[in-house]
């Protein structure tokens, strides 16, 4: 039987902001056993900025990988061809509540699954990092910050942007409390955390004074564990 593949869930930062950077795009393509695996960009959560575009092929291109990516928005390739060939599936940040309308529209869902069941590398910054959960805490909303069910390859709750964005933390925190939210994970911008077969495996730092935490409550407390990190 095979092993589900890889989760990494990145809580901000990455090629996104600074194309130069690639700790942790390295450290994603070092979990193929392959001298250049095959890595697919999603952007749709971005409605496929073109600029966000550039940034992914301007980072991968100077790594050993092939890089590609797909559009729901322009005409629309073969998708089960391209993702079946796909070592890594990386997906950007943006509205995670269409980005999954549009996946679910066109059936990509349920091909990330079989790709996750075939044990490959799945991951993605903020939007493309929550959608990976039971549950994500999301600001697809322009009102406030909000609960929305994700793909539940991994149990739990993430919220990415913890310590960047200044009402994430106390708003994680009113939501566990009114039982709003499930516990699971809160990861600063410049972390991530690392999944295999389903299972928590490892927290990494890539920008000095990044952390994850697991968050859950305890007689109406919240307590936040601070997890020891992998710093690259």
């Amino acid at each position: 039987m095979n092993k589900k593949g890889h989760v990494i869930a990145i809580g901000g930062g990455g090629f996104g902001r600074n194309p130069k950077h690639n700790k942790i795009e390295k450290y994603i393509l070092g979990l193929v056993d392959k001298k250049k695996p095959n890595i697919v960009f999603l952007p749709t959560a971005s409605a496929e900025d073109k600029g966000y575009i550039v940034n992914f092929y301007s980072c991968f291109s100077k790594l050993n990988c092939e890089p590609s990516h797909i559009t729901f928005f322009q005409r629309t390739p073969r998708i089960e061809g391209i993702i079946n060939k796909a070592d890594i599936i990386y997906v950007g940040g943006g509205n995670t509540k269409s980005m999954l309308a549009v996946w679910r529209e066109w059936k990509l869902d349920k091909l990330l699954l079989k790709a996750y069941n075939q044990g490959k590398v799945l991951c993605g910054v903020s939007a493309g990092a929550i959608c990976w959960f039971e549950q994500g805490i999301t600001d697809s909303w322009a009102s406030s910050l909000n609960t929305l069910n994700c793909l539940s390859f991994i149990s739990g709750m993430c919220c990415p942007h913890y310590q960047e964005e200044e009402e994430r933390r106390p708003s994680v925190h009113k939501m566990l409390k009114s039982e709003k939210c499930i516990p699971g994970w809160a990861v600063d911008g410049g972390a991530a955390l690392h999944f295999c077969n389903g299972e928590y495996f490892k927290s990494i730092q890539f920008y000095r004074g990044s952390f994850v935490y697991y968050v859950s409550t305890e007689k109406e407390r919240v307590i936040e564990n601070k997890m020891k990190m992998t710093v690259l």
